[in-house]
């Protein structure tokens, strides 16, 4: 199952999605937010709609999360590539939620930076709470599904300040969409009967202005998606609907105003942002 978070005659909906004659569309209304299903999104009331296109509907983030939980330099091209150790346990920072930006919003380059990085990753929403969990426990009962993430990050402001709070943090740095599929891929993706498996592989790839810059897969994380959410829910409470970005591969680089991003994942789709200068 796939579901987006869109706007209908001024109003906040979320959405599922389906392939109708080869084209993605949005066939009904969730009554419920994904996030109040415990892990059962199909099971949600729904009603029909009069069908929407996907590409001609306007998107919102397709999440709502009480934090964003990200892992750093979790790829070992991307530690070397910023001149920095491979980490011996999960290196995980917060991003602040009013950084979300739903698909197709500008990126906002704050005046105080002088250089601003992508850095798209597989981003992973939460469908149970969890706490604590056992090293012998499986994790996918507490997903919902998985979503495009752009980490975006005022790199200079990251290398002056140590710790990533600011560098991280500013309103529009972190777009995710352009919706959630809790694994199943369909087939307008031309992905009939495949799956979605982070321990499997998913391929993640970053575009600047139609170059691809980014190409990383999943079965190349130094700490795999069980061993983080474990590690994360020893230190907090993750509750439905939160977001992990789980890394980003090797080939970050600057942009600028201009500059239009897109981090693609087969399965979900491609997350597509401008870049501007703030005014």
């Amino acid at each position: 199952m796939r579901y987006c978070r869109f706007l209908l005659n001024n109003s906040a909906y979320y959405g599922l999605v389906e392939s109708v004659v080869g084209r993605d569309h949005i066939t009904r209304i969730l009554l419920q937010p994904p996030q109040a299903s415990d892990g059962d999104v199909e099971g949600l009331p729904s009603r029909r709609m009069d069908h929407i296109p996907f590409e001609q509907a306007t998107l919102l983030a397709p999440v709502e999360p009480s934090k964003i939980v990200c892992v750093g330099r979790n790829y070992r091209e991307h530690a070397a590539e910023l001149g920095h150790e491979v980490p011996v346990e999960p290196l995980i920072f917060l991003k602040a939620t009013t950084a979300l930006l739903a698909p197709g919003g500008p990126i906002l380059r704050p005046k105080i930076s002088a250089r601003t990085d992508y850095e798209g990753e597989l981003g992973v929403v939460i469908g149970r709470r969890c706490r604590h969990l056992r090293e012998d426990e499986d994790v996918r009962p507490y997903i919902l599904g998985y979503t495009c993430v752009n980490d975006f990050t005022a790199r200079d402001l990251q290398n002056k300040d140590g710790q990533w709070t600011r560098a991280k943090g500013f309103d529009t740095f972190c777009p995710v969409g352009p919706l959630v599929s809790d694994g199943a891929t369909g087939e307008a993706e031309g992905n009939a009967g495949s799956v979605l498996d982070p321990w499997a592989g998913i391929q993640v790839e970053t575009r600047v202005n139609g170059e691809l810059r980014q190409s990383g897969n999943t079965r190349n994380f130094i700490f795999p998606l069980d061993v983080i959410l474990r590690f994360i829910t020893q230190v907090m409470t993750l509750n439905p609907g939160d977001l992990i970005a789980t890394g980003t591969p090797q080939g970050v680089g600057a942009v600028v105003a201009g500059d239009v991003i897109e981090v693609s994942i087969a399965g979900i789709g491609v997350l597509r942002n401008p870049v501007a200068d703030e005014n």
